[in-house]
């Protein structure tokens, strides 16, 4: 049932009070409290008596009986009095009068007031059955809980109306606690709806428990509904902090924050700017946070419509149990392709997820066991791809009971998105066969003028990405250091260029290999036929022999920018052989060679180097077998320093001007020994 306070509570209580009956004609006074008739122990109240007639004495009555009497000081001639409790106890509870008296008659009573005193028995509970969310005109249920045997509960909510309800407790079995239900509605948008219950033993009416945390109630209204949005992203990492914002129209007084699995709600009325948004400061996200958010925003006009929904996901909840994360066929697809994304974990979990730069890229999948290699999986397939699919790939692994809660990430999956605009060319300044312990550094570079490359080892993983630098001469160049040479360096490279604002990379630059020495345990021979020194539009043969078995032979040329010859070995005389065949040979094949060997297990990891041979081509430069040299563009280098360069060009003009300086010499000396000769 709902009641409206005036001057007394409705606690639905009657006393069989003795109270003394006064006559006369004078009219009865009027009785207030400050600050409040609910109030907690320890808190000054004061009773104002007050009357339009001018009294000589008050007297104040406390459950019929006399409790104090102030008489009239004619240094205040307002026609009230005051009766000041100092430090209220329980003690104080109870039913108050007020009368006066005139020189000639007494008052009447004024109509009773209820003290209420708070701060006995247990603290009882209040939450919203269901959810604090409620639509403009409905109804909810409230339940207020306690462990103590009380036997009623009050719900009241705050506003000018003063509204309370009274229900008796009832045991629940279930839970072994007192409760009762309050219906509360309708539910109007054009006030805030804040409640707080209480409870308190019949044979003592006015003396309560401490009051419940408070309940507010959230009303979908008709107001525009505001916006929301989480900072850093709505994926976060547990026992991080972030943010949540909620932005309504410009005459919000008061923002809502709602998790709609939990009871509580969170408001602000510290309003941030520009734009008037409430900030939700959420210092150290735990698994509690994990959920479904909406905001309201409350103002004079009334309640708004609820914003859209707010999906907080914390990760790292499973941190032992990190999933793997690979594709199919490469991290590098041409645009319009198919790509595969392959999670996988040991441990079992219900579904999988794929996340792009930490949002949500797809919806989850089931997981799959597989017998085989006991592992979990879900493969994700993506196709046909375009730009916007270039980017950082991580997986998470959950369960179905617990959708918000993800495990630790993967780690990183770059994956590159090729387009069709020109390709970037590729090389390296140290040499295609390195041996290991060399630093090794690939150039990438273009007379496109890209802002960016990235690097590819095929078969990798890993997508290295460096911002580009402008030559003198037009190109646009990044290098990238690989470090130390070792085994695992060996392999085909690739690079891709693109612009800063487009998600696009261009095609590949042509395919690059990097060979290791010293990785087998044999060395091959080389010798060269007719002989070392021929004329040029002859004809030569480098054999390479090993007596172990080679799958496959390599021939370098020391010097060459081009990639190393293969040959497929043959067997002859139970040796391993190749033979490299060259015609019509130019002074460019001029050099020094070397083989190695190689298995086609590990395509990339050659044998120690034979001896060195050297061919030398005599005669005029034609056409050669061999292609020559590509044009390389300079590597650009900060703060670069000129000054050895100009030193070394002053030099030589010194030296010119003294080599010229004594020729003059001597051709003036010839000419003086000569004249007198021909004079005669």
């Amino acid at each position: 049932m709902s009641c409206t306070f005036t001057a007394r509570l409705c606690l639905g209580l009657t006393l069989s009070l003795w109270i003394p009956v006064l006559t006369g004609s004078l009219p009865k006074p009027i009785l207030r409290v400050q600050p409040h008739s609910v109030v907690s122990r320890r808190t000054k109240v004061t009773f104002l008596c007050e009357e339009t007639i001018g009294a000589n004495e008050y007297h104040l009555y406390k459950d019929g009986k006399l409790y104090k009497t102030v008489t009239k000081n004619k240094q205040k001639p307002a026609n009230k009095a005051e009766f000041s409790l100092s430090n209220v106890d329980l003690s104080n509870a109870g039913q108050y009068r007020c009368s006066y008296n005139t020189q000639d008659e007494s008052s009447g009573y004024s109509d009773p007031l209820e003290l209420v005193v708070t701060g006995d028995y247990w603290t009882p509970s209040l939450s919203a059955q269901a959810s604090p969310v409620v639509t403009s005109g409905g109804y909810v249920t409230l339940q207020c809980e306690s462990w103590h045997n009380n036997h009623r509960f009050i719900l009241t909510v705050e506003g000018p109306q003063k509204l309370s309800w009274m229900q008796d407790s009832q045991y629940n079995n279930s839970t072994r606690k007192y409760h009762a239900l309050f219906s509360v509605g309708p539910v109007t948008p054009n006030q805030r709806w804040i409640f707080r219950c209480y409870s308190y033993d019949r044979n003592r009416p006015y003396v309560w428990s401490p009051p419940s945390e408070s309940v507010e109630l959230l009303v979908s209204g008709n107001l525009q509904k505001p916006t929301i949005k989480a900072e850093p992203g709505s994926v976060i990492t547990s026992k991080r902090a972030m943010t949540i914002w909620c932005q309504g129209n410009l005459d919000a007084e008061v923002y809502f924050l709602h998790n709609e699995k939990s009871q509580k709600t969170q408001s602000t009325q510290t309003l941030q700017q520009p734009g008037n948004k409430g900030k939700f400061f959420i210092p150290s996200v735990t698994q509690q946070h994990a959920g479904q958010y909406r905001c309201y925003c409350y103002s004079s006009a009334g309640w708004s419509q609820p914003s859209d929904t707010l999906e907080l996901v914390v990760t790292g909840i499973y941190e032992y149990y990190e999933p793997r994360l690979s594709v199919l066929p490469s991290p590098v697809v041409t645009a319009g392709g198919n790509m595969t994304l392959h999670c996988a974990s040991d441990f079992h979990y219900d579904k999988f997820i794929l996340t792009k730069e930490d949002k949500k890229f797809t919806s989850s999948l089931d997981t799959e066991h597989i017998s085989s290699s006991r592992q979990y999986r879900a493969l994700f397939i993506i196709g046909p791809t375009t730009p916007t699919h270039t980017g950082t790939f991580r997986c998470y692994g959950y369960y179905k009971n617990a959708p918000q809660l993800w495990s630790v990430p993967s780690a990183l999956q770059q994956i590159l998105i090729s387009g069709l605009s020109k390709k970037p060319s590729l090389l390296t300044h140290q040499g295609h066969i390195l041996d290991p312990g060399m630093t090794l550094t690939l150039q990438c570079y273009s007379d496109i003028n890209y802002d960016r490359f990235a690097l590819h080892k095929v078969g990798g993983a890993d997508i290295m990405q460096h911002s580009s630098q402008q030559t003198d001469t037009g190109f646009s160049v990044a290098n990238f250091t690989l470090g130390y040479v070792s085994s695992s360096t060996g392999g085909q490279y690739r690079c891709y260029g693109a612009h800063n604002l487009s998600s696009e990379w261009s095609a590949s630059s042509e395919p690059l290999d990097i060979l290791i020495t010293g990785q087998l345990p044999l060395t091959p021979s080389l010798s060269v036929q007719p002989n070392h020194t021929v004329h040029s539009g002859e004809t030569v043969s480098l054999l390479c022999w090993s007596m172990d078995s080679v799958d496959t032979f390599i021939l370098s040329k020391e010097g060459s920018a081009q990639q190393p010859l293969r040959l497929k070995s043959k067997s002859h005389d139970q040796q391993s052989q190749a033979e490299f065949s060259m015609s019509a040979v130019t002074s460019h094949l001029s050099g020094t060679y070397r083989c190695y060997g190689a298995q086609d297990s590990s395509f990339y990891l050659l044998s120690s180097a034979s001896a060195p041979v050297e061919l030398t081509v005599s005669g005029t430069i034609e056409s050669s077998t061999w292609p020559p040299k590509r044009p390389i563009p300079p590597i650009p280098t900060e703060n670069q320093d000129h000054t050895m360069e100009n030193l070394i060009r002053m030099g030589m003009a010194v030296l010119v001007l003294i080599v010229l300086s004594i020729l003059a010499t001597e051709a003036w000396r010839s000419h003086r020994q000569t004249h007198p000769v021909a004079g005669n």
